[in-house]
């Protein structure tokens, strides 16, 4: 008879919940200085409890990483919610910035991981698409965005204005959304 599978404990998955929100954290303040006992100790766990989810240090690294671009893609859904499609698109873009911007010191510990043969980018991609297209989609279908502008021209461009506003003044993001915004307006298309 096989053996079932055994599910994880609720607090082992707040566990490692904190662990990776703690880390996140750590790692794009202080890069690959952060010591693991102290993300341990900053999460309120053991460090035997950090090894047990995160069995070396790239690991760790990997984990936050996904976790806080899936979270920044899942915001898509809830802002839908609650706003109309180009105001959710202008917020996920604001969003998706800062994300970008204050994820900027966590490269270097990024880059580690990428010596280390794990690739943390392999899904960074399609979630950031379809994070995209789903915005996209819902302004077609209330009319309130073009409906000509591909996901991957709006990632490039919104790559751009994140790298831009990481090596000058945070100032700058708000008109440089604003002008992206009005290029993806319905209304801009018409003469």
């Amino acid at each position: 008879m096989p053996a079932t599978p055994r599910r994880t404990r609720s607090d082992a998955l707040q566990n490692r919940e904190r662990l990776l929100e703690v880390a996140a954290q750590a790692f794009a303040e202080q890069g690959l200085d952060t010591a693991p006992a102290a993300i341990a100790k900053q999460a309120g766990v053991g460090v035997g409890t950090l090894y047990r989810h995160f069995p070396t240090r790239e690991v760790l690294i990997d984990a936050a990483y996904r976790r806080q671009l899936t979270q920044v893609c899942e915001k898509v859904n809830d802002l839908l919610t609650q706003h109309p499609a180009a105001e959710a698109t202008r917020m996920w873009m604001e969003h998706f910035i800062r994300y970008a911007t204050e994820k900027s010191g966590m490269s270097e510990a990024l880059n580690a991981v990428i010596a280390s043969g794990i690739d943390p980018y392999s899904d960074s991609r399609a979630l950031l698409t379809d994070a995209v297209a789903t915005l996209l989609t819902a302004g077609a279908r209330d009319g309130s965005l073009r409906t000509d502008v591909a996901p991957d021209n709006v990632l490039l461009l919104m790559g751009g204005i994140a790298y831009s506003v990481q090596h000058g003044t945070k100032e700058q993001a708000r008109p440089l959304v604003d002008l992206f915004m009005d290029a993806l307006t319905k209304d801009s298309t018409s003469s």
